[in-house]
């Protein structure tokens, strides 16, 4: 009985020294070599070399200067990270048209020159709330919002956007996309920030605030 319980200890604490520890050690290390960008996390930094954000996570974005990424039922106000996840409303359910109907009309509201159609992406969120991409064709629907608000030639903008847009993976999985917050930092590194964009924030965000940019 004494040896069964020593070797089930001893193969324990092998199996946590191996699986536990040195696995996930070596794993670590091959990481940092060969991607230590996407290791770390994927962050982007602006012009002054601050962290704001991961190109794998959207954040809300409200001044008219700068790109919409999808709507987010990630968290009680959406883009929280820490509780990723979709509404699971169906498509018969009132409260997901509801909402989707306030959505197009803030957006027309906000964006009177794009065409009549508001793409259907930017009105529903996606299944994790934290989908850090548009189509180019719901980017450019916003083009002329944000070229008014920076006193831009709209068409480039629509010229940066066409610049942004990654190509499907391996050239047949998925759809050409846009990341919103890569789409957002060329934006002020090719025309400045807005005026009215505060050079730092007054405080942390927290994932309830709906403003601009924002550090993590």
């Amino acid at each position: 009985m004494a040896n069964l319980v020593s070797t089930a200890v001893r193969t324990t604490l092998v199996t946590l020294v191996l699986t536990g520890l040195l696995y996930p050690i070596v794993l670590t290390g091959i990481a940092q070599v060969l991607a230590p960008e996407r290791a770390n996390g994927s962050l982007l930094k602006d012009e002054r070399g601050q962290i704001v954000g991961s190109e794998l996570i959207a954040q809300p974005f409200t001044d008219a200067a700068y790109f919409q990424p999808r709507p987010s039922a990630a968290g009680t106000d959406g883009y929280d990270a820490m509780a990723s996840s979709g509404s699971n409303l169906g498509p018969t359910s009132k409260k997901l048209r509801d909402r989707a109907a306030a959505e197009a009309l803030r957006l027309r509201a906000e964006n009177p020159e794009a065409p009549a159609a508001v793409p259907a992406e930017l009105v529903t969120a996606s299944a994790s709330g934290l989908d850090p991409h548009l189509s180019p064709e719901a980017a450019a629907w916003q083009l002329r919002r944000v070229a008014r608000a920076r006193n831009t030639d709209p068409e480039r903008i629509r010229g940066l956007i066409a610049s942004r847009i990654e190509g499907r993976t391996l050239g047949i999985l998925g759809e050409p996309q846009v990341n919103v917050l890569q789409l957002n930092l060329a934006l002020d590194r090719q025309f400045g920030r807005p005026e009215h964009q505060p050079s730092k924030p007054t405080a942390p965000p927290q994932p309830s605030q709906r403003t601009g940019m924002m550090l993590l």
